[in-house]
């Protein structure tokens, strides 16, 4: 596997061992690999500004409705191995390490935009998350979203859209706002712009050869939505992939379609064990990855209904059944072209855990592709057993005929 582009005169693109990565590239790139770093000052400037600082813990939080309160939405998923084991003094090492990491740096109180949060947004996804909120909020302030997890029911999608009612006027009481519809379309435009340029790049992994690794392409993100500056890198890395012309003399590397729990910053193990070792990550169907960015919000008639109607079809595993996220990785086959998937499920992440199963289903008997199920932790000691795996699903893939998907 070629390795990403850092800037070197030696560095070479993905798929290509002769062209040199210009340093136009990298720089442009580089933008991201100090992603932690903006946004921190980001979210201290606009606290001194006296804008209030909202942690968010899952996509299913509207940035819309926190945006429109003149606020600022962080993530705070956890992705440091070292919080995860400092959160066992409390939470149980069976439990998923994104929660544990989580709460870890809640103890250590070592995550900088966690302890300038004027307010935590929190969902009930999984029942370890739900629980954990509880121990959260003993400390911190913490404001629950109830979701329905019925997605084909339509009380279930009225019932979310009163729940963002609810945390409307949570937020206009707390930071004595007002939060207008003009206002949510502000927020709404904002948000679709940043969803488009992400799909935007995402949409250059369809090439025979893409211009970035799978792992250049997930660093492409940040803690804290609609930034300016991130939103002028994408436009500008856009332009840049579109206009410049490589030159491919190697073997392609194994196309992959990757899906299951979300890589969040820290934790990308398995990606870069996929990517050293002959594959090239071109679809990530995750939470991190395609999955909250495929849909805009509709910018027609009432707001709260349009971003209530997005975030709520999200294809999360808590949902039964789940059949969009079926349907999705259909789309992300025929598009992407994938040779085989391969599924992360973070230990204790009972809901992935059970759906791989459909998972699998799908992918050998529907899109004829082969599967590899990787369950780990945070913790790297499984590493080299990962590896070997990785390399044999490669030469299985190898050995196979291409086939169109259709």
């Amino acid at each position: 596997m070629n390795e990403p582009c850092t800037g070197s005169a030696e560095d070479t693109c993905c798929g290509s061992t002769k062209t040199p990565c210009p340093a136009s590239a990298a720089g442009l790139l580089s933008h991201f690999d100090h992603m932690i770093e903006h946004c921190l000052s980001y979210a201290r400037s606009a606290k001194e500004q006296g804008k209030p600082i909202v942690g968010i813990m899952c996509e299913f939080t509207p940035r819309e409705l926190i945006m429109a309160a003149g606020a600022v939405p962080v993530c705070l998923c956890g992705g440091s191995q070292k919080t995860a084991e400092a959160a066992e003094t409390v939470l149980s090492p069976g439990i998923c390490p994104l929660i544990r990491s989580t709460f870890g740096y809640h103890l250590l109180k070592n995550n900088p935009f966690q302890e300038m949060a004027d307010l935590i947004v929190a969902e009930t996804t999984c029942d370890a998350k739900k629980k954990m909120y509880e121990l959260l909020a003993q400390q911190r302030p913490v404001y629950i979203l109830e979701l329905p997890q019925k997605p084909n029911d339509p009380d279930a999608l009225l019932h979310w859209r009163a729940e963002l009612v609810k945390f409307r006027t949570e937020l206009e009481q707390r930071f004595n706002v007002r939060i207008t519809d003009e206002k949510l379309r502000q927020a709404i435009t904002l948000m679709n712009r940043e969803r488009s340029l992400r799909r935007q790049l995402a949409e250059l992994m369809r090439r025979e050869h893409p211009p970035l690794t799978g792992r250049q392409l997930l660093n492409l993100k940040s803690s804290i939505s609609g930034i300016g500056s991130d939103l002028q890198a994408y436009e500008q890395i856009l332009q840049h992939l579109r206009d410049h012309k490589q030159s491919h003399t190697a073997p392609s590397p194994v196309r992959v379609l990757m899906t299951g729990v979300p890589t969040v910053h820290g934790a990308e193990r398995v990606i870069d064990l996929i990517e050293s070792h002959g594959g090239c990550v071109v679809a990530m169907e995750n939470c991190t990855g395609l999955k909250p960015i495929t849909e805009d919000v509709a910018t027609g008639g009432d707001p709260i209904d349009a971003i209530a109607a997005k975030y709520f079809h999200l294809p999360c595993s808590v949902m039964t059944p789940n059949t969009n996220r079926f349907d999705l990785l259909r789309q992300l086959t025929r598009a992407y072209r994938p040779r085989c998937v391969i599924e992360l499920i973070w230990q204790g992440c009972l809901t992935y855990d059970i759906e791989s199963a459909l998972v699998k289903q799908l992918a050998e008997e529907q899109l004829g592709l082969p599967y590899l199920r990787i369950m780990t932790d945070y913790a790297p000691a499984d590493s080299a057993r990962i590896a070997v795996r990785i390399e044999a699903l490669f030469e299985t893939v190898q050995s196979r005929p291409q086939t169109a998907h259709t």
